[in-house]
């Protein structure tokens, strides 16, 4: 535990650090592969984000980007200057970092994150509907009477392109993690106040995810499923042209967490980026 969240971390290895942000119902296991992959060229930290994972909920009630942010910031400010990895809600807490503390972010891997899309689509709906006061608490309660296996094997439908890809004792995990979680007296309303959280950001008028995009000095490299059912693949070509030091990387295999599905491809990408970070003026795009 580092202040108020939870980390998990991979045994102390090489001199340069990660850090790993999940994305909404997600936690640090979400990065359990892909970690494993980069124990060789860095040493892994995945938080669990206020309200999720083992992390308590947050003492001041804020699941805004903003809020997560500070989470992830304090644990930057822990491990020092950082490779910064982010997933889905996980990305566009990144890209709120990257900007606001640029001295801290060595590179930055998004894998599918949310950044605002307003065009309706599956996974975008679900969330505003859960974030839909009073609709949302309801949403979560009678999801709560349904068994934590079928929820979890209905999320990963979604969110896999290939649900028979996934690995039994990950599967098994899952559940377990969800009944966990199932009796925590935070856990919707975590869930929800996070949802409500991205849901903002979609429809903030100054300094908006995509305005953070733009200032972002760290190299980028963006990882994108072409089977993603939650966030366009357009999102993908429209961060590529928003980011000033950015390669884009289709998967077309994949779905919306690639690090999970195909974390070999992912990490390769990863080391490629950390080595032109090493070098400092090796070129990006390709």
């Amino acid at each position: 535990m580092i202040g108020s969240v939870h980390v998990r971390s991979t045994p102390d290895g090489p001199a340069e650090q990660a850090v790993f942000v999940h994305g909404l119902a997600g936690s640090a296991t979400n990065w359990t592969d892909l970690m494993g992959e980069l124990k060789d060229t860095v040493t892994g930290h995945a938080l669990d984000l206020p309200g999720a994972g083992f992390s308590p909920a947050p003492a001041d009630g804020d699941y805004s980007i903003e809020g997560h942010s500070k989470a992830v910031i304090g644990l930057l400010e822990h491990t020092g200057p950082a490779h910064l990895f982010g997933n889905s809600l996980g990305g566009a807490v990144a890209v709120k970092v990257a900007a606001l503390r640029p001295e801290l972010v060595r590179s930055l891997t998004l894998v599918s994150p949310a950044l605002p899309d307003l065009l309706p689509r599956y996974g975008p709906m679900r969330v505003a509907a859960a974030a839909v006061p009073v609709l949302g608490e309801w949403v979560a309660s009678r999801l709560r009477l349904i068994p934590a296996e079928q929820r979890i094997t209905a999320s990963m439908a979604v969110v896999w392109a290939n649900m028979d890809a996934v690995h039994p004792l990950r599967l098994r995990d899952a559940i377990e993690e969800q009944r966990r979680r199932d009796d925590l007296p935070y856990s919707g309303e975590a869930m929800i106040r996070s949802a409500r959280g991205i849901v903002a950001e979609y429809f903030r008028r100054k300094q908006t995810l995509w305005d953070d995009a733009a200032m972002v000095r760290a190299r980028t490299l963006i990882i994108h499923g072409r089977h993603d059912r939650l966030v366009r693949p357009a999102m993908a070509r429209k961060a590529y042209r928003t980011f000033r030091q950015v390669r884009l990387v289709l998967l077309p295999t994949a779905g919306h967490v690639a690090m999970m599905e195909t974390p070999q491809v992912v990490a390769a990408e990863a080391r490629r980026l950390i080595g032109e970070t090493r070098l400092g003026n090796a070129p990006l795009p390709g």
